[in-house]
């Protein structure tokens, strides 16, 4: 190859590279769960926020949208490129930071707020996590990993020590909140106890006249705690940086919609999921004084902290900070 032609193909490398980059910003790609702690994701769908705050920061973003189950199948989609952001629990997250430390540097964007778990039965012998025995069946998002079996480890650390934290996992199975919440409510069925989330819990209790609250997981983390994260790897926020603002800005904004207008967000929720969840029940979730709006995340270092020491992270957290990306948008978190 001539010398002329050498150059001119490197230049023309370099200009498909910098297309290719600058393509890559406007387009982000969301994977969430079931149930109203996505919320503000419904919010900022419904509103259009991430599109309007991608505007202001002089481009367009296609936002595309992805439902799945679980946070390990959360992170396989993540690490295989399929999706940008994904959203789960405080316990897998953990993990995939603690999985991917040194290479894709996958960390936490920001909170979807603060919402208690209650982990719910029908079985009117259990009235603590105690009362279970080998006829209990609990179904929860992802068996063993998922945030819901992290909270239950850690309560029965705390009830039998460390050394017992997996001890009820062989009762626990893997099913979808909305699959595990018609069992509950149904009754008669294997699986008699949901650790869940809204509004599957609230329906739960409010449908099942047996139905009780075995555990709220603010008890066991000690108080108001984020309970489902967003997070991204390292290359993503940085060769998005514009991309992300917007994403993060229509966070923000779509968390103080939820905290000013109640009623609004009931309805977006409505709108965005489809969900045949009774209007009244779902404002008084979102009204619950124990459920707060914030991005900034809160109280997670302790199930850190606690995955630390009985060995599921290999990685000890000096501080919630090692594992949030640094951004303004999530000022004082913990």
């Amino acid at each position: 190859m001539s010398k002329l032609k050498f150059i001119a193909a490197a230049i023309a490398a370099a200009t498909l590279g910098l297309s290719a980059q600058a393509q890559a910003e406007g387009r982000i790609r969301i994977a969430e769960q079931f149930g109203v702690t996505y919320l503000l994701l419904n919010i900022a769908q419904d509103q259009k926020l991430i599109e309007k705050h991608g505007k202001q920061q002089g481009i367009d973003i296609v936002v595309e949208r992805t439902q799945l189950s679980g946070g390990p199948a959360i992170n396989d989609a993540l690490l295989s490129g399929n999706i940008d952001i994904a959203s789960a629990g405080v316990g897998p997250l953990l993990t995939i930071w603690d999985r991917t430390s040194g290479k894709q540097n996958v960390k936490g964007v920001a909170s979807l707020g603060n919402f208690p778990y209650y982990l719910v039965s029908n079985n009117p012998k259990v009235k603590t996590i105690a009362d279970f025995t080998e006829k209990d069946r609990i179904g929860l998002p992802a068996a063993g990993v998922s945030v819901q079996s992290r909270i239950l480890q850690m309560a029965v650390a705390k009830q039998w020590g460390d050394k017992e934290f997996s001890r009820l996992d062989k009762l626990t199975q893997t099913l979808p909140h909305p699959d595990a919440a018609a069992a509950v409510i149904a009754g008669g069925t294997e699986i008699n106890a949901h650790f869940g989330n809204s509004p599957y819990q609230e329906q739960e209790l409010a449908q099942n006249p047996n139905a009780r609250i075995v555990l709220n997981s603010y008890d066991v983390l000690g108080g108001p705690s984020s309970s489902t994260v967003l997070y991204a790897t390292e290359k993503y926020r940085n060769e998005n940086p514009k991309t992300y603002r917007a994403f993060t800005a229509a966070l923000a904004e779509a968390a103080q919609f939820a905290t000013a207008n109640p009623e609004g967000a009931a309805d977006a929720y409505l709108r965005v999921s489809k969900s045949k969840v009774d209007r009244a029940l779902l404002l008084k979730i979102i009204k619950n004084p124990q459920v707060q709006f914030k991005v900034a995340p809160q109280n997670t270092y302790g199930l850190a902290q606690f995955l630390h020491r009985v060995g599921v992270l290999k990685n000890q957290p000096a501080s919630w900070r090692v594992y949030f990306f640094d951004d303004p948008a999530i000022g004082q978190g913990g």
